[in-house]
């Protein structure tokens, strides 16, 4: 990733089973790697589709008392009213974008490129598809939020993802990212892009977490952003 080839390795990649038509870029949460939701995925894959869960570099997190652990930019706290890490989060988007043109590059056209995340990460991928250039083909949210909000809708003008399908999932037991701050998020996107387009689906006692139900309605969201070309 340029920018953070010295502080994290390569990512995470699951192979399309066949000829790659079609990429997700799926981005881990807070102190974690890509190498679990490589598995995740590994086990809901879809045969045309190559999986990238790429590492975030290790940083202190004010959070957590400047502890050094895997981070897209800095956390000052989980609620709708923390201070955030403007410079840092463009930074890590700025990263993610250069990630999609690698794939672009590769053979992959960015339309046929879906964005998600899990926490952190799902905020991370939130942002950048607002943010970016590149026409995405949608963005799967998990258990997050939508970082420097305030900014928005300025700085999605020029975004060409007005149509972008979201699916964003949340447990309404979360004790890290609460509920409502997800649901929030959902109504804020919805003023971005076309609400037709976003679907919030809540699971009833899951805590910070994902859960086999959850996995198989991104699976089923990815077949459909995604769908199989011509003859595959």
């Amino acid at each position: 990733m340029c920018g953070n080839s010295m502080s994290a390795p390569l990512p995470a990649i699951v192979p399309a089973a066949r000829k790659a038509t079609a990429a997700v870029i799926f981005l881990h949460g807070l102190g974690d790697t890509g190498h679990g939701w490589a598995e995740g995925f590994a086990g809901i894959r879809i045969p045309h589709v190559k999986y990238i869960c790429p590492h975030a570099p290790t940083m202190p997190v004010s959070l957590n008392m400047r502890m050094s652990m895997p981070s897209w930019f800095d956390i000052y706290g989980l609620n709708p009213d923390a201070n955030e890490d403007e410079a840092g989060i463009k930074r890590a988007s700025e990263n993610i974008k250069a990630l999609i043109d690698q794939e672009v590059k590769n053979g992959i056209p960015s339309h046929r490129i879906l964005l998600g995340g899990f926490s952190q990460g799902g905020a991370l991928s939130l942002y950048t598809a607002l943010t970016t250039q590149q026409k995405l083909a949608g963005v799967v949210a998990l258990s997050c939020w939508l970082p420097l909000r305030n900014s928005f809708p300025q700085a999605s003008a020029n975004c060409p993802n007005k149509n972008m399908h979201v699916l964003q999932c949340h447990g309404d037991a979360d004790p890290v990212v609460p509920f409502m701050f997800g649901s929030q998020t959902a109504e804020k996107m919805k003023s971005l892009v076309n609400p037709a387009n976003i679907t919030f689906k809540s699971y009833r006692g899951l805590p910070h977490s994902a859960c086999p139900e959850e996995m198989v309605d991104v699976k089923r969201f990815i077949e459909k952003q995604l769908p199989a070309i011509g003859d595959e």
